[in-house]
């Protein structure tokens, strides 16, 4: 089941024992309404979604939600809502004197967009309250500026927030268990298309056919995938056109800072590294490299989705907007193999960090997998682990975007690439990852879509 870490975390919360305060925030479509919807399911709890409506409205709509878990006094909320949101939350401390209630305030920035002293007044109640009273209030947001701002020194909650619980999009595991129908192999291309966004992976058909989902999603003027991708690239960079253009010119290939900064025209580090924050891109240096120190960062789009829309989807879509969906098509399904590479070992190195969080790699020890490569003479390996204090290279491995790969051959050629590893350990292990079958694998260990996606 999905977020049970979250949940996990959502229920110490609860349990520990007075009046908690907590902040859940996330980009857009990651999913946080539905794991509040579902934390709260079998609680006492007032879930309220604002919308930037004026304040009377949204108090109005708050206290119809707490008429149905009001246990004390006679006040009729419906007769009697809220005047302003002292009057709410000292309402809602005062039904929470005996047992926990949780109020959930979803999409909080949109209440300080037309309440803007809320913060303060919270921050005044809680200091006057919180030991009077087994309130359980959760921030929820989606613009995860004002959310980590929330949390900041001289902010007036900050101190007084006692569950900070960032939400990414589904690990490769994750989003498996999305999509039912599917073999693991097309699971593993549906998750190089849109990612672990939960939204997205609703939006997709696991009944239908790979084309079908594309005609509808993103071959058809207004297709949901085809019009995200824009949403995305407006909404989730926080900056504005630095943000968009930075993006583009690291899905085109400029990768390193040098570059990125000659496209857009400006220092773009504080926008890198929002967008970093995002995880709507990486920065990556070789594995054995110490990543505060080195010169060889490059940065790469880490967001499957806005890869895809970037490097396939946009440049085709003035030809889908004039009605030329079905013709886009076939061009589109055509370069997919090719773009699927990087997204294939990207979902290779997430299961071995999966292996190595729970022990299951051949070697132990492991303090950090990814890629290494050397720039003369050029050598590149997919996934290179690291054991003990000294960071020793103690695992290669190679990932290939094809149904069926030959052992024998990709072990001969990590050989080759593993003498350039500094300090590489004589028994060092060889992993190969295919997407369906690694043939001829004798001391090789072997990773397939079904292990990564089954």
């Amino acid at each position: 089941m999905n977020r049970e870490t979250e949940l996990a975390l959502l229920a110490d919360w609860w349990n520990a024992t007075g009046a908690r305060l907590g902040v859940v925030w996330g980009r857009r479509r990651v999913g946080k309404s539905a794991l509040l919807g579902r934390f709260a399911s079998d609680k006492p709890a007032i879930l309220h979604t604002a919308a930037s409506r004026p304040p009377a409205d949204e108090l109005r709509l708050v206290a119809r939600a707490a008429a149905e878990v009001a246990r004390r006094g006679l006040r009729d909320l419906d007769a009697r809502p809220f005047v302003d949101w002292t009057d709410a939350l000292e309402f809602l401390a005062e039904q929470a004197v005996d047992e926990p209630v949780l109020l959930v305030l979803d999409e909080f920035p949109e209440l300080v967009a037309v309440t803007p002293e809320l913060p303060s007044i919270m921050r005044a109640f809680w200091e006057r309250a919180r030991a009077q009273t087994q309130l359980r209030i959760l921030l929820s947001g989606s613009a995860v500026r004002t959310m980590e701002a929330m949390q900041e020194e001289r902010a007036p909650l900050y101190g007084r927030v006692d569950l900070a619980l960032l939400l990414h999009p589904f690990e490769p595991n994750e989003a498996a268990a999305m999509l039912p129908s599917l073999s693991p192999s097309d699971r593993a291309l549906v998750w190089g298309l849109v990612g672990g966004v939960p939204l997205y992976l609703e939006w997709w058909d696991d009944t239908a056919s790979l084309s079908d989902n594309l005609g509808r999603l993103v071959c058809t003027p207004g297709g949901a995938l085809l019009n995200e991708g824009q949403l995305v690239l407006s909404t989730e960079g926080d900056q504005g056109h630095i943000a968009a253009q930075s993006l583009r010119a690291i899905a085109l290939g400029r990768s390193r800072f040098g570059e990125i900064r000659d496209a857009v025209r400006t220092d773009p580090t504080r926008t890198l590294e929002r967008l970093v924050a995002l995880r709507l891109i990486e920065r990556v240096v070789p594995v054995t490299e110490d990543e505060r120190r080195t010169r060889r960062a490059v940065y790469r789009i880490a967001d499957n989705f806005l890869a895809f829309w970037l490097r396939l989807v946009e440049p085709l879509r003035g030809a889908i907007d004039h009605g030329m969906g079905a013709s886009v098509l076939p061009v589109l399904e055509s370069s997919l193999d090719d773009f699927m590479g990087p997204r294939w070992e990207g979902a290779f190195r997430a299961h071995l960090r999966r292996l190595a969080a729970q022990n299951d790699l051949p070697k132990q020890q492991i303090v950090a997998i990814g890629p290494w490569w050397r720039d003369h003479p050029a050598v590149e390996i997919d996934a290179v682990a690291l054991a003990g204090r000294h960071r020793r290279p103690v695992l290669v491995g190679e990932a290939k975007w094809a149904r069926k790969v030959d052992g024998r051959r990709v072990a001969r050629v990590l050989a080759e690439k593993a003498r350039a590893l500094p300090d590489i350990a004589d028994d060092y292990a060889r992993v190969v990852c295919a997407r369906v079958e690694v043939e001829h694998h004798d001391g090789l260990d072997v990773v397939t879509s079904r292990d990564i996606f089954g």
